[in-house]
Order: structure tokens, then C-alpha cells, then sequence
């Protein structure tokens, strides 16, 4: 049996996840890619390989850092442009001198998350998004801008904001105009506020309490569900191959390939931050312990998902590992990835890449 299946087996047997996709390639070659388990443990109905799993904060480098990736060639905005350029709302604020680059790098001194949706919920659906950016306008710093690296939802939230209000347009018909739709990815996309309608195969998340409901096609972030579903920390849904085809896009432009970026503009994407560490959008393998495990080379970026979703690409050996569940299905207390996601990449990296001892 094939290391990686075995590993991805196990996994599956050890109550690690209920159903997974994963997908292993060399840049366009695609060299592993199979579904586990089922999408629901109450249906029963089998994960296939085109399953759509709810990418959870993968939104984050695939949707909100790919669209800014892509502003960034029109004249009037640049990196280290502080938001009230686009955004006059944060003027007269402790906010006003927070820059885009510190909303992409998590260095804007903006707390890591509030629960918004518990102040919203009772507020009409057509209210909420405006009622949330006041809030997000409110909102106090927890430090001063380019001082500390704390992983923000909430400058994710004031991005899709910024990236609305400069393209005159939402987040996601942005990205089908200029990013998804050139590409032919059309299984990267927000469902929204009424979920997926069309017969997919959709992976099962958590029942939750205050919406009285198991969630199958609606995201499962409180704060993001709370306006629909369309935010810039989570919403985006997805397939393994979805995110391939983009990740392996940005790759080929980052080595000098055509394509729908620039690749001045995907260079300092790529590139960790010099106080932070992290790429603008993405993150780096940090430390013995990472998920990436111990053999992805230094040059690697990556992302995980909270409902147990996650993507490293080696830009070196050109690897790009897709790794999507549903762990958190039916209960978000089910936290053996954190253990299994190592293992596994070190398995992956030592059967297609002949890296490391195992």
C-alpha cells in the first residue's frame, strides 16, 4: 500500500477526521489525489475528489490576499498605503495609520478576534454588514501598529471592505471577474447566505446552536454567516483541485510564467515580512513543530483552515500539498490533526519528493 495512503487510512480510522480529499502535485502534475471517508456521518454519503469542503480561513491567501494581489496593479493603491486612503471611515481613529501591508502581514495591532455575531444576530440580514463595519470602525487597537505579529480575523474583515470600496464591486464577483473566472476555477466561490443549491457533494461541518442547524453548505465562521457569508477572513468554499489550480498558477508566474498576476506583484506575496515572518496573505513553515512538518524547504508558504483544511507549496521543489477535511464534524472538539497534518506532510514529502528518514 502506498505510504500516504496508508497514513491517510489511518487517520480516517483514528476519528481524525470523518471525511478528507488530499492532493499532492508537482506544480501541474498532479501526482496523488484521492477522497476518504463519508461528508457526513449522518447521511453516509461518500467524500469524492470534487467534494466542496468549507475552506475556512484558507480565504484569507485564496480570495482577500489574491484580490489585493491583483489591486495592486491600478494606479492608486500600493502596499504600504494606509487605509484611510480607500477607507475615509478609519480617519480621526487609533486606526487611521494601519496600512494595507499591516492588515496582510497580521501587524496592525487589531486584536485577533471578537464575536460580533453575538451583538448582530437579532439585527435584520440586510443590516448586518453595514452594522458590523461600525463596529469594525470602533473597534480599539490591542497595540500599536508594526509592533507585534497577532493573527487578526478582523483586519480581514476591514480588507474585504477596503478591496469592495477600491474595485467597486464585491469581494467575490471581483475575483470571478478578474482572478477565478480567467483562470476556469469554478470550484473556488462564496455560496452565501443561502448555501449551495446545485447537487454537489458538500462536506458536513458542526450543528450549531444559535442558527438551531448542521451546517452543509453555509460556512461555518459565526462572524462571517452573521453577513451572509461573504467576508475576508472565511466564506470561500471549495475542491483540492480548485486551490491547486490556483496555487499552481501564482507558482508559474512567481517563476516567470504568464498569467493574470504580475509577477512583481506575487514576489513580495511570496516573501516573508522582515518583522513578522509571514508572507503578505499566506504563512511559513516556523519551527521544528510546524504542521508543514520537517521537510518542506525554508522557501515554503502555506495556510490552514480552521474546519481542518490546509495547503503548503514547497516553491523550490515545486510541491504543492492540498490537504482538506471536515474535522471539525460534528464537533470542533476533535483536535487530532493538529498531531496527524505533520505526520502526514512528512509521509507525503518522503514518497513523491524523496525528502527526510521516514
Amino acid at each position: 500500500m502506498n505510504p500516504v495512503h496508508r497514513r491517510m487510512t489511518a487517520g480516517l480510522e483514528a476519528g481524525i477526521f470523518p471525511g478528507a480529499v488530499l492532493l499532492v502535485a508537482e506544480g501541474e502534475r498532479i501526482l496523488f489525489h484521492r477522497a476518504y471517508g463519508v461528508a457526513s456521518i449522518f447521511s453516509g454519503g461518500p467524500v469524492r475528489t470534487d467534494t466542496l469542503f468549507d475552506l475556512a480561513s484558507l480565504t484569507k491567501p485564496l480570495a482577500t490576499a489574491a484580490a489585493v494581489m491583483k489591486l495592486l496593479e491600478k494606479r492608486g493603491l500600493a502596499f504600504h498605503d494606509p487605509i484611510i486612503k480607500i477607507l475615509p471611515e478609519f480617519a480621526h481613529t487609533d486606526k487611521d495609520g494601519i496600512t494595507i501591508f499591516q492588515l496582510l502581514t497580521h501587524t496592525s495591532g487589531l486584536p485577533a478576534y471578537r464575536p460580533y455575531y453575538r451583538m448582530l444576530r437579532h439585527i435584520p440580514q440586510n443590516g448586518r454588514k453595514s452594522a458590523l463595519r461600525h463596529l469594525l470602525q470602533a473597534q480599539p487597537l490591542a497595540d500599536r501598529p508594526g509592533r507585534n505579529t497577532v493573527y487578526s480575523d478582523i483586519g480581514y474583515m476591514i480588507l474585504e471592505w477596503l478591496i469592495e470600496r477600491f474595485a467597486q464591486t464585491s469581494l467575490d464577483d471581483y475575483l470571478k471577474t478578474a482572478i477565478y473566472g480567467p483562470l476556469a476555477v469554478d470550484s473556488l466561490f462564496f455560496p452565501g447566505k443561502d448555501g449551495i443549491s446545485f447537487p454537489k457533494t458538500v462536506a458536513a461541518t458542526e450543528f450549531c446552536p444559535w442558527r438551531n442547524v448542521l451546517l452543509v453548505g453555509r460556512v461555518h465562521d459565526d462572524n462571517a454567516d452573521l453577513v451572509g457569508g461573504l467576508c475576508g477572513h472565511a466564506g470561500l468554499f471549495g475542491t483540492a483541485q480548485g486551490v491547486h489550480q490556483l496555487l499552481c498558477h501564482m507558482l508559474c508566474v512567481y517563476q516567470g510564467g504568464d498569467g493574470v498576476f504580475r509577477r512583481d506583484l506575487v514576489e513580495p506575496f511570496f516573501s516573508p515580512c522582515r518583522f513578522s515572518g509571514r508572507p503578505p496573505g499566506f504563512d511559513r513553515p516556523q519551527g521544528p513543530y510546524s504542521s508543514a512538518g520537517r521537510y518542506f524547504s525554508p522557501n515554503t508558504i502555506g495556510h490552514l483552515g480552521f474546519t481542518g483544511t490546509s495547503f503548503w507549496m514547497d516553491l523550490d521543489r515545486r510541491a504543492i500539498v492540498v490537504l482538506l477535511t471536515n474535522r471539525v464534524h460534528p464537533s470542533r472538539d476533535n483536535l487530532g490533526i493538529r498531531a496527524f497534518r505533520p505526520l502526514l506532510h512528512d509521509v507525503v514529502m518522503n514518497t513523491f519528493f524523496r525528502c527526510g528518514d521516514t
